[in-house]
Formats: C-alpha cells, structure tokens, sequence
C-alpha cells in the first residue's frame, strides 16, 4: 500500500445550468426552507424570508432553456479548448450528463499529470478570471488597441464587440449601463468603431467616449465571453465523474456521448432517453410543462395520469410525483 501514488486524470469540465441564470428559473425551480418549511421559487435565498434560516431543499427542473443556455456555455469552452489550447477534436470528449448540462472531458498525455494548482491556472483562463482590462489606458494619448486579429483573450472581447456592435441599438447600450448621450454616440459611430476593431486603430478617435466607456464595454465583454463552468470539478484531481451510459438518478435519462461537430443539434430529449417502452401510472404532485421525444406533458398539480414510462421516472426522479398502486 506505501507504494501507491497518484499517476494522473484526464481532465474534466462540468458545465451545469444550476451555475447559470436563466429567465424560467422561477417557473420550475423550488427551494424549500430546512428549518421552518417556508417554499419559494426561483434562485434560493442565502437566507430564509421567515426564520432566516440558511439550509434549503432544493428541487430543480431540467427544462429546454437551462439546458439551451448550458449547451452555449459548453460551444464557448470547446471553441477555447480547440483555438486558444490547440486540442483537436480527437482530444475533446463531449457528454450530456443526464441531468441539467453537459461534461467535456479533455484525454491528452499534455494534461493528464497536471496538479490542481496548474487546472486552476486553465480554469482561470477558461472562465476569464484575474484577466487585465485591455483599456486601462483607453482614451489617452498612445492608449492600447484592440482587433478581432489579435489571439487569445484581446481577440475574443475584441470579436464579442464586433458582433454585439452589428446589431446593436441604442437600448442595448444602456442596458450594459452606459448613458444616454453615450449610446447614442456608439450608434452614431458604428462604422468607425467597427473599423477600428478591423485596423487596430486607437479607440480615442472616437470622440465623446472615454476610458471609463471603454472599461466598462470590454468588462461586459468578458464576461459575455467566457465559459462558465464548475471549476470545483476541474481542478479537483481525484473527482469521480459519471460514466458514459449510466444513468442519471435525478432524471432517468442517461449519459451519452456525441462527436464535438454534432454539439449544436443535440437534443438531449430524445438522445438521452432510456426507458422507451411501456407505461406507469402515477399522481403528481406539482410539474410544469415538458417535452420527452416528441411528445409533450404537463403542466400537473394534484393530478393521477398515465404516462410513458421515462416521462414518469423523470417525474419520480425529481420528486414530483408518486407510482399508483
């Protein structure tokens, strides 16, 4: 036993919608207070609005938009992976998980002996941590560029910009906080400002924007760009992760495996999918609308019903319904 060592792991990212805000979490999700009983829906408090207490059941859902906005999140980082790491496809495993996302798994001999310290160091990247703001010198004399050309990081606020300025309106201005007076300007100078992250031209020839203007954008920018995932998962080197095939107990469903290329047109409600056969009849107890295949069910509250047999695991798993004798 004195001999044995840690050899290495492949390493691992989860990307899991419970991590991500989405606009349905208060039409599924509930939390239920473990002190006082108090329900709520939506994100949990840090503490309960009836007896402050700070322990909560919670009982999510794995709805098509979670698992929209975690499917974007894992294109973000597999995009990283491959442009800014070099990882083929051939490296890259990708897995819906069987529940609220999705695990990329990375199986090359360049990564399998790093230690915590050096995942988090790719962790940090991944996620756009403890990055410098590209203009902390925006609006002086000599101030730093920023081009869609440019690798790594500068490239991709850079091209996030790019994208966001095409379409931009003067409301999506004020809703990444600028002014009223500001948004307008930006509008106004969309062909320049779209040159210039073309050329590599100073950003203070755009006049009436200051560096602040700059600093906050390339910050929204950031974020906008980065990846987010479970970095717990990743820089946790002795993690055990769900294998391929298995199946999900909060779900049902299983743990499958596609090519990186066929991430965009996954659906994992109908891949996924592994009682495919038969019926159950259950009473639940309260269940929004969903889709299994293709056939949709629900919204129940108090309700016996038949139903295809993974429709009702999936309701059982999450604890909304019960099987009928």
């Amino acid at each position: 036993m004195e001999r044995k060592g840690w050899l290495g792991s492949d390493m691992v990212f989860d990307i899991d919608a419970d991590h991500i805000p989405t606009s349905c979490d208060k039409a599924h999700d509930q939390w239920i207070c473990g002190k006082c009983g108090f329900t709520g829906r939506g994100v949990v408090p840090q503490n309960c609005p009836v007896c402050a207490g700070e322990k909560f059941d919670e009982n999510n859902w794995p709805c098509e938009i979670c698992l929209a906005s975690a499917k974007h999140e894992t294109m973000k980082l597999l995009d990283i992976l491959m442009k800014d790491f070099g990882f083929s496809e051939k490296e890259l495993r990708v897995f819906f998980s069987g529940n609220r996302g999705y695990h990329v798994h990375v199986e090359d001999r360049a990564v399998r002996d790093l230690d915590s310290a050096a995942r988090k160091e790719i962790v940090d990247y991944v996620c756009g941590f403890g990055l410098d703001n590209p203009f902390q010198r925006a609006g002086e004399k000599g101030a730093d560029t920023l081009s869609v050309n440019d690798p790594g990081w500068r490239g991709r606020i850079a091209k996030g910009f790019h994208d966001f300025i095409l379409v931009a309106e003067e409301d999506e201005y004020r809703n990444l906080g600028l002014k009223g007076h500001i948004a307008e300007i930006m509008v106004k100078n969309k062909a320049a400002i779209l040159r210039n992250l073309s050329e590599s031209k100073p950003w203070n020839t755009v006049k009436g924007v200051g560096p602040e203007t700059w600093r906050k954008i390339t910050e929204h920018f950031i974020m906008s760009q980065s990846a987010s995932v479970d970095t717990v998962v990743t820089t946790d080197t002795h993690r055990l992760i769900r294998l391929g095939g298995t199946l999900h107990g909060k779900t049902g469903l299983k743990k499958t495996e596609f090519p990186v290329s066929e991430l965009t047109d996954y659906d994992p409600f109908k891949s996924a999918i592994a009682f495919k056969d038969g019926t159950a009849t259950v009473f639940v107890s309260d269940a929004p609308r969903f889709r299994l295949g293709d056939q949709t069910f629900g919204p129940y509250k108090n309700l016996k019903v038949e139903l295809p047999t993974a429709a009702a695991v999936l309701l059982i798993c999450r604890k909304r319904a019960e099987v009928v004798e």
